[in-house]
């Protein structure tokens, strides 16, 4: 989220990276360029501090370059289910990892969302059921990116047992329902942001909080430039399946620090 969430990353991933032997990082950046959308520099800024993978969102496209960008950069996933619309890019890739195959797919709620998306639980589907877990994939990362955490959660269930790991993003609020599912899918409903938690979902508190109280807009939301918590998930998972294992809250440095993995 902004300045403060790149910062959070750039100063505590490559530390993460070497301490536990992460061999797949992947980041949702869709707020990462002045809390609206992703531009192609900041994306080079995630990959240097060790993404291997770049998720979009909503927002993907606010930033103009990545229109372009977006074909020349195959490591950044976009939406899979813009709704009858072509878009550049792609909403899912398999990523080699020292020979091995991990999938990572990026799908878009509908519940209390604004633009029209199409089903996002048929788009992932289709996905799914071409590259079969434990099969010619390791690993499956699905973003859920939406508003409503019901539609996570459905979600995560309808991929549990195909899905390595199913966490949901947008809402900016780390949620403590970490766990692995019944077959196999580990699942939380929302990773968090990496921003500054001394705000309104990243953005300086004064804003947001004149519109909630008098209903009327005075300035532009900006992001917020505190210490900000890098936050997320950490999985492992079984190489011949594709289940997981483990899955650990991860909350580095800011307000919400708290030891990770060992």
């Amino acid at each position: 989220m902004g300045r403060a969430g790149r910062a959070a990353v750039t100063e505590h991933l490559p530390r993460l990276r070497k301490e536990w032997a992460l061999d797949f990082v992947v980041i949702n950046g869709e707020n990462a360029s002045n809390g609206m959308g992703l531009s192609a520099d900041h994306a080079q800024v995630l990959f240097d501090a060790g993404a291997d993978c770049v998720t979009l969102g909503d927002h993907a496209f606010d930033q103009k370059d990545m229109m372009q960008h977006i074909d020349k950069d195959s490591r950044i996933i976009r939406p899979l289910n813009y709704a009858q619309v072509e878009v550049p890019g792609r909403g899912h890739r398999i990523f080699d990892v020292r020979g091995k195959k991990v999938l990572v797919v990026q799908a878009l709620g509908q519940v209390f969302m604004k633009k029209p998306y199409s089903d996002p639980f048929s788009a992932v589907d289709r996905v799914l059921k071409n590259h079969p877990r434990g099969g010619m994939v390791q690993a499956i990362i699905v973003d859920m990116h939406c508003e409503a955490t019901s539609e996570k959660m459905g979600m995560g269930h309808f991929c549990d047992g195909r899905a390595s790991l199913v966490v949901g993003t947008h809402t900016h609020v780390p949620t403590a329902d970490t766990q692995i599912l019944p077959k196999g899918t580990a699942f939380q409903a929302d990773a968090g942001m990496c921003g500054d938690y001394n705000s309104v979902i990243g953005m300086e508190k004064a804003e947001p909080m004149r519109r909630f109280v008098t209903g009327m807009p005075k300035n532009r939301f900006t992001p917020a430039l505190g210490e900000a918590t890098l936050s997320g998930v950490y999985v492992e998972t079984d190489d011949r399946t594709g289940a997981a294992t483990r899955i650990e809250m991860v909350r580095q440095g800011g307000r919400l620090s708290q030891s990770g993995p060992v």
